[in-house]
């Protein structure tokens, strides 16, 4: 679709609340503690465009430069289940990241039977209940975000005569859609490890990357592409980002150190109080 009649490369993009037309700049940087924190990738993508599409190019382009890492910390939004895979089997990374949270009203009740709650048999492709009831059907399919799934449902006749289908569904048979199998094990595997505070104390490390797109937004004016074409505006983002590296390898030499994260007036009465 044609977004502006400027740039016809420029499309509308979306984070809650708020909506801009243009593109979106995706940042990697070092953050091993006794070295200088250099931007080692720029990846510029359409506004409109997932940031999850865009984590496995910023890996083989470190791949192509050398300079894969062995923990990737990232934002949800760089994370799926497939990416988690990818990672790890194509480029050998270990990718960082919170999963997605079940959204589902079984899971936000805490008292009805979401997807973790069922059992599944994978060599018979079976999936079974907390009642005990095996499934009916197991479908493999795409869903919108081009992710490999399995749709299982189970039969109409058990879920009506089911004592426990209240804690269930409210529909007259309970469907439960997983991801493929690689991808739900690697979930699962990953939700288990974020329950441990070693993971959060990791992922803390990845405050740094909010401080390197607000340096490049306040002294740099990142956000705002004095050109027209993605092209031309990547080559913008990468200009930013290596004159960034040039003003932390000045501070990195003069011994400045990192700021720390600034504490607003009004959580400062907060920790007194």
């Amino acid at each position: 679709m044609l977004c502006s009649p400027y740039d016809t490369d420029a499309t509308y993009g979306r984070k809650i609340p708020t909506w801009w037309i243009g593109y979106k700049v995706h940042l990697t940087e070092s953050c091993d503690e006794d070295a200088p924190r250099f931007i080692t990738h720029v990846e510029t993508s359409r506004a409109g465009n997932g940031d999850v599409d865009v984590t496995p190019l910023i890996h083989q382009a470190l791949k192509e430069k050398g300079l894969l890492p062995k923990e990737h910390l990232a934002d949800t939004n760089y994370a799926e289940a497939k990416q988690f895979v990818q990672s790890r089997d194509e480029y050998g990374i270990d990718l960082v990241a919170p999963t997605r949270t079940d959204h589902k009203w079984q899971a936000k009740e805490r008292q009805g039977f979401d997807a973790g709650s069922f059992q599944i048999d994978w060599d018979r492709q079976k999936m079974i209940c907390p009642a005990g009831r095996e499934s009916s059907s197991w479908t493999p399919a795409i869903d919108r975000r081009d992710n490999e799934v399995l749709k299982i449902k189970f039969s109409i006749k058990d879920c009506r005569e089911c004592q426990m289908k209240v804690h269930c569904t409210t529909a007259p048979r309970r469907t439960v859609t997983i991801r493929a199998k690689e991808h739900h094990q690697a979930l699962l595997h990953l939700r288990d490890r974020q329950r441990e505070g070693a993971f959060w104390e990791l992922y803390r490390t990845r405050a740094g990357i909010e401080g390197t797109i607000s340096q490049g937004v306040r002294a740099f004016g990142m956000r705002r592409s004095r050109y027209r074409s993605m092209e031309k505006t990547h080559l913008q983002h990468v200009i930013i980002a290596t004159a960034l590296n040039l003003v932390r390898t000045v501070a990195w030499l003069e011994g400045v150190p990192l700021a720390q994260t600034r504490t607003s007036k009004f959580a400062a009465l907060a920790l007194v109080a």
